[in-house]
């Protein structure tokens, strides 16, 4: 394929891809572990709530968690065992959550019990969506946003295109890569179906250019009554992103404060729509999801399909366990996963990877003042000025940082990675961004708290 002429968006890093550990190796199966960790919160939105105690036993698929509103999503056992308890249990955020543990049946053949499986040709576009927020089906990219609340949007909203995401751009990180590889026929499949809850005509799926057999699964599968055109982009981090990547295909920029329906599109992940297929192929919900552990500091790097709601720890021992030198476990990719506190946290169904780095890859540096070399500049896909948010974040004007857009960052960490003096930009912004949310809710509390004592 010419890169010269792939498609792409201003800015952006290239940091090493580090995927060649894990790209061409098939998907393999996790065996159940002993117990299984769900917690209630796993997802964007309103916790799930329970509707198990201590004591039932469930069968693999069973909703053990209702969803808590409409931005929430519900929770299902994924394997057949006996609630032992709901407890405080350690979380991906690196606080404790509640959860739901199962003791997982030692001697069962994990065959779900019979269900219906909706035929999807005979629904109408709401029954579909109800499908599929029943099947707990959340975006599998890493912000678990829960998908009925995408497939539905607001009334005098319409959608023109749909986008699917597989350009996986994070480094080491290659499970939609081989979901595309493997299952394009689900992709498909998925896409029909979103297509249709959405009255979308058209449908574009983007894939970076270093997965061409990817890009020539999807294309060899396409049907040839679906819409859809598969393209390759160029290598570059952070292209996966909503508003990166609808730029580089349609040449539409999201409005500051908006969302990609602002501009008649919506993004979905592809490993999301291939498993939005699998609820229509199977009657299943998201009970399993594929993921990625990888890294210089794991022995036998896999990519491997695991029960939601089991530990990391269960994951690194079957890859070989850690190598001597493993330093940090790193939830999703490098960029902006999250270093793990706990190996006792589970991979939930926004868990895209676990990548291990080594003494050498996370050893500490120095940081030094600003230089101002406007590299931060070059970099930021969204054109802020990280420059002058690093500053007002030194200071703690968090006011001054909204004033400058610190709404728009991304906390992708493009910045950060560029700057010459190791300043931590990105995690100063994120936690900016988290003081920014929390002063504003507490000023909510303190006006409701006013009028009820008017």
């Amino acid at each position: 394929m010419n890169t010269a002429f792939l498609r792409s968006f201003l800015h952006g890093v290239h940091p090493p891809e580090s995927k060649h550990l894990t790209a061409a190796k098939a998907i393999r199966r996790l065996p159940f572990p002993d117990e299984l960790v769900l917690p209630l919160s796993q997802h964007a939105g309103q916790p799930a709530r329970a509707i198990v105690k201590p004591g039932d036993r469930v069968e693999r698929g069973d909703k053990i968690a209702d969803a808590d509103g409409w931005v929430s999503s519900p929770v299902h056992a994924s394997a057949a065992g006996t609630v032992v308890d709901i407890e405080l249990q350690p979380h991906s955020s690196g606080s404790y959550k509640t959860a739901i543990r199962i003791a997982v049946e030692p001697h069962s053949a994990q065959i779900p019990r019979p269900r219906v499986i909706p035929d999807w040709h005979g629904l109408s576009g709401d029954e579909l969506i109800e499908a599929v927020r029943q099947g707990g089906v959340v975006g599998l990219g890493g912000a678990a946003f829960p998908t009925h609340v995408k497939l539905k949007p607001p009334e005098g909203r319409a959608i023109e295109r749909l986008v699917l995401n597989g350009c996986e751009c994070e480094p080491y990180l290659t499970t939609d890569h081989r979901t595309m590889v493997e299952y394009p026929e689900r992709v498909h499949l998925g896409l029909r179906i979103m297509m249709r809850c959405l009255g979308a005509k058209r449908a574009l799926i983007g894939v970076e250019n270093n997965k061409p057999d990817a890009i020539e699964a999807l294309r060899r599968t396409k049907p040839d009554d679906l819409e859809v055109e598969i393209l390759g982009l160029t290598v570059k981090y952070p292209q996966g992103a909503e508003k990166m990547l609808i730029k580089a295909l349609i040449d539409r920029e999201v409005p500051e404060g908006g969302l990609p329906l602002d501009v008649g599109v919506v993004v979905q992940n592809v490993a999301s729509v291939a498993t939005i297929a699998e609820v229509f192929e199977t009657g299943l919900p998201l009970i399993e999801r594929i993921v990625t552990v990888t890294g210089p500091g794991i022995r036998r790097p896999e990519n491997l399909i695991v029960p939601v709601g089991t530990r990391i720890r269960h994951l690194i021992d079957a890859c070989g366990g850690l190598t001597d030198d493993a330093a940090e476990v790193v939830l999703g990719g490098p960029m902006m996963g999250t270093a793990l506190g706990d190996l006792d946290a589970p991979v939930m169904k926004g868990t895209t990877g676990v990548v291990v780095l080594t003494e050498a890859d996370v050893r500490g540096r120095v940081t030094h003042p600003c230089i101002r070399c406007g590299r931060c500049l070059e970099a930021c896909p969204v054109f802020l000025n990280p420059q002058l948010l690093g500053s007002l974040a030194g200071k703690g004007r968090l006011d001054a940082m909204g004033d400058n857009h610190l709404g728009l960052c991304m906390v992708c960490g493009c910045c950060s990675y560029v700057c010459p003096s190791n300043i931590p930009l990105s995690q100063m912004f994120g936690a900016a961004k988290t003081d920014l949310r929390r002063k504003a809710q507490r000023e909510t509390l303190r006006g409701d708290a006013a009028g009820a004592n008017a």
